[in-house]
């Protein structure tokens, strides 16, 4: 499908592009957003939807989902078009603008904001051959409503943040909750770690460490397994486990790949852009934590404020008649101000 031409196409639909794709509004520009997720969120919808976020201003603490729904419903104050599960796989000009192309789709657009945090991202699935065919079936590596899981008998494996933060966030929710991992070595906060051993000390919960996946038991023509086969990966021994659903948690594999032939300078899977967000490229802009530049840091409080500079920039580049700075909000008609 081939899309009318925006002002601004926006690659990400994290916290970072959805203020962009708000803020474009606001200057008056015609934009749109595309992200290879099958929702709006990037990793806050995508990773970790239950986790209380406590730096964002205005919020002394904010669940990621909620902080989300509120940035999606201020985006969308202007009718601007979200395209999820559009993978951008390439760039060209033609005709004195930009074109995006991803799997299926072509975008025609004035100038590009990339904030795609660490790129297109994907959990890395189990290496074992035996669970392949029960994804979708029992094996869910992406957690959007943990009330799915609500007197289920769950296994997490994983030793990150993820695991011990669905971990904890389960119990109570789950008939019961198992944490697998390969070692007694864990990549997640102390704190969520102390958390949940508490739960083990308690009867509440499992730990296995030094232990990995090796099958999942179905009773025949039933379609859903009922038992895990773990491996001690010291001992060589097995043991079954009971088991409605498995959670990998194993991290994700981050792809930058199709900005790679953009001519924007590339470091250690960051863009390099200057204090006005510009990549280099003319008409191509990048915020979030998918740039970097001095003293750049990684928080949403700041991709926010990446965001309004890339935007102004653009805005001004597509219209030059258009100021950089918009002025204050609480003084535009657009929002119902009028002239003394």
């Amino acid at each position: 499908m081939h899309h009318e031409i925006r002002d601004l196409t926006i690659i990400g639909g994290g916290p970072t592009g959805l203020f962009a794709l708000f803020y474009a509004g606001m200057r008056g520009a015609s934009a749109q957003i595309l992200d290879a997720l099958p929702e709006a969120g990037g990793q806050l919808a995508a990773l970790y939807p239950e986790k209380d976020i406590f730096d964002v201003a205005g919020f002394p603490k904010v669940p990621a989902k909620d902080l989300v729904r509120a940035l999606r419903e201020q985006a969308g104050q202007f009718g601007a078009p979200m395209h999820f599960s559009q993978r951008v796989t390439g760039l060209a000009e033609e005709d004195g603008h930009f074109v995006l192309d991803t799997d299926t789709d072509r975008f025609p657009t004035r100038a590009v904001l990339v904030a795609a945090g660490i790129g297109a991202f994907s959990p890395r699935r189990l290496p074992q051959p035996a669970a392949e065919p029960w994804y979708g079936r029992g094996i869910h590596d992406v957690v959007t409503d943990p009330e799915h899981y609500r007197g289920r008998r769950v296994v997490i494996i994983g030793g990150g943040d993820s695991a011990f933060d669905w971990g904890t966030q389960l119990l109570g929710r789950a008939k019961s909750v198992t944490i697998v991992h390969r070692s007694d070595r864990f990549r997640a906060h102390d704190a969520t770690v102390s958390q949940f051993r508490a739960a083990v000390d308690a009867g509440q919960a499992a730990l296995y460490t030094f232990h990995e996946l090796q099958d999942l038991v179905a009773p025949e023509g039933s379609g859903a397994f009922t038992h895990l086969v773990l491996r001690d990966v010291k001992g060589k021994s097995t043991r079954q486990l009971e088991a409605d659903v498995v959670l990998p948690m194993l991290g994700f594999v981050s792809d930058m790949s199709a900005f790679a032939s953009w001519g924007l300078t590339i470091e250690k899977d960051e863009i390099v852009v200057n204090s006005r967000m510009e990549t280099g490229r003319a008409g191509i802009y990048a915020a979030g934590d998918v740039v970097t530049y001095p003293g750049k840091l990684k928080l949403i409080a700041t991709g926010f404020g990446d965001a309004a500079t890339a935007v102004n920039q653009a805005v001004h580049w597509v219209y030059p008649e258009k100021k950089v700075n918009p002025g204050h909000s609480s003084n535009m008609a657009l929002f119902g101000a009028k002239d003394e």
